[in-house]
């Protein structure tokens, strides 16, 4: 047995899938394929989203409920490092694995040289930014002053890695692409492994507090970034091996149709990211009115609403690779089968996500604090069962936008996730934070029972957690409704190095 084997994520998803072949669901083979690709990804997820939530946890026990939502506060200017850096990497993975299935590997290097000086270009200005106005910025979502105080000084320093975080999107992407996900789960599994330690030391030995958090991040981000680039171009890591391309460092970085397809591809996808990213500024604002405690809570559920979602990550990611290998060499009805079995593979591994974490909600909620009585438990456990309630949907969305992704066909994404989000998500959660009411019913007859009626009440927190709901629904809906059309086929042909389609 390899040493992938004892992996224990490896074999859930490995069974999960076996079981879906046995009913006839899913191709063995494919759901083998799909599983070797998918599972290292995961497991990049869960250390990363961990390593968020730990964070969150240490600096929640060192200084408080205040301190989370400082670092909340601070999350979506973070997160504008995954926007740029992932749009652009999202016209890297859909180049890179159509030019890998392909051969064509001089291509493919441009494509990669070509997106780290995208990201670099689109992430030292934030940077600088971030240094200049940490204050500002965090003012125009809370009005604690402590708060802000906190928030400030944490993105102040985490915002030196912007930069890093998105090279490192580029770096995974190109061996996702390659057909490679071991790689990336070593190298950046083992960065947020560094980096809860280094969070230790700093947070707890030195007594850094949320600056120590925010330094930890950064110093982890340079060494993967750092382990990605001597990968890439000495093509071999030590205890990784060979790799079966290697990228020349010393070639053009500036080429016209690549940056012009990474551009057109990378928009959207961009655009899809930001939408979150930006949709966090309103939607954190609209929790502040609740009050510090329940923007705790509404942390803390997003820190494990992120570990249920990190299937996704493998997922997509694999869609996006197979799918767009097949189309590489022109295998239209491979990959339009791949599409639908990894959607089918998804949505299982993120109901079994959501019933583990949905049991033991409350368990897990007690992990960030030592002083229940500063945090608003039943609010926090509440808005995990939502969350629980909302991520099965995600299995759907991220498999289908896996596929559209790897096409080239990155518009209908951006435009499910801003509907979910600015369409239907922040304004229920603004309804909730307004007071709206919920109009009395009944009493009401039913076949000659009186069912008791239902009084006006406050929608409150609910408005959050139909808010969950609502921002996974409309993307589920629209990215599988826009894969089932199957003009996506079409749209890669003109992204593709010269396969021509086949009816195989």
């Amino acid at each position: 047995m390899s040493r992938r084997s004892f992996n224990p994520i490896r074999l859930c998803i490995y069974w999960i899938g076996l079981a879906l072949a046995r009913l006839g669901l899913i191709d063995p083979e494919r759901a083998q394929r799909t599983s070797d690709l998918a599972w290292p990804r995961v497991v990049t997820g869960v250390a990363r989203m961990s390593k968020n939530a730990v964070d969150v946890a240490m600096v929640g026990v060192a200084v408080g409920s205040t301190a989370i939502a400082g670092v909340g506060f601070a999350s979506p200017f973070w997160g504008l490092a995954f926007a740029l850096g992932g749009g652009v990497a999202g016209g890297t993975i859909a180049l890179v694995s159509q030019r890998f299935g392909a051969n064509s590997f001089d291509s493919l290097g441009q494509a990669v040289r070509s997106s780290t000086l995208l990201v670099l270009i689109l992430t030292l200005p934030v940077t600088a930014l971030f240094w200049t106005y940490p204050t500002e910025l965090i003012s125009l979502i809370g009005n604690d002053s402590e708060t802000i105080a906190l928030g400030a000084e944490y993105l102040q320093i985490v915002g030196l890695g912007v930069p890093f975080a998105g090279l490192n999107l580029i770096g995974s992407r190109t061996f996702v692409g390659m057909d490679d996900a071991w790689t990336p789960m070593i190298v950046r599994a083992g960065g947020a492994v560094a980096n809860i330690a280094l969070n230790a030391v700093l947070i707890f030995g030195f007594g850094l507090g949320v600056e120590g958090a925010a330094l930890g991040t950064v110093l982890a981000n340079v060494v993967v970034s750092a382990t990605f680039a001597v990968g890439l171009v000495a093509g071999w890591l030590p205890g990784v091996g060979t790799f079966p391309v290697s990228v020349d460092p010393f070639g053009s970085y500036v080429h016209g149709e690549t940056v012009r397809n990474l551009t057109k591809i990378g928009l959207p996808v961009l655009g899809s990211k930001s939408v979150w990213t930006v949709a966090e500024f309103p939607m954190l604002a609209i929790v502040a009115l609740f009050g510090p405690q329940i923007v705790a809570a509404y942390v803390i559920a997003r820190r494990i609403w992120g570990l249920m979602n990190t299937p996704g990550w493998g997922f997509g990611l694999a869609a996006s690779s197979l799918v767009g290998q097949e189309l590489g060499v022109g295998h239209e009805w491979r990959a339009e089968r791949y599409g639908r079995e990894i959607i089918r593979y998804a949505v299982a591994v993120y109901v079994v996500s959501a019933v583990i974490v949905f049991v033991f909600a409350e368990p897990i909620v007690l992990l960030f604090t030592d002083d229940p009585a500063e945090l608003s438990i039943p609010a926090a456990v509440s808005l995990i069962y939502a969350a629980c309630l909302a991520i099965i949907l995600k299995g759907v969305s991220t498999g289908a936008e896996g596929a559209l992704k790897a096409s080239g066909d990155t518009k209908w994404p951006f435009y499910s996730q801003l509907v979910g989000m600015f369409g239907l998500a922040i304004p229920l959660a603004y309804l909730g934070a307004a007071g709206l009411t919920i109009p009395a019913i009944g009493p009401v007859p039913v076949l000659g029972v009186t069912i008791p009626g239902v009084d006006i009440a406050p929608l409150g927190l609910v408005g959050l957690y139909l808010s969950f709901i609502a921002e996974t629904a409309a993307p589920a809906v629209i990215n599988y409704y826009r894969f089932s059309t199957g003009h996506w086929k079409a749209i890669s042909r003109g992204y593709r190095p010269g396969a021509a389609p086949s009816d195989d």
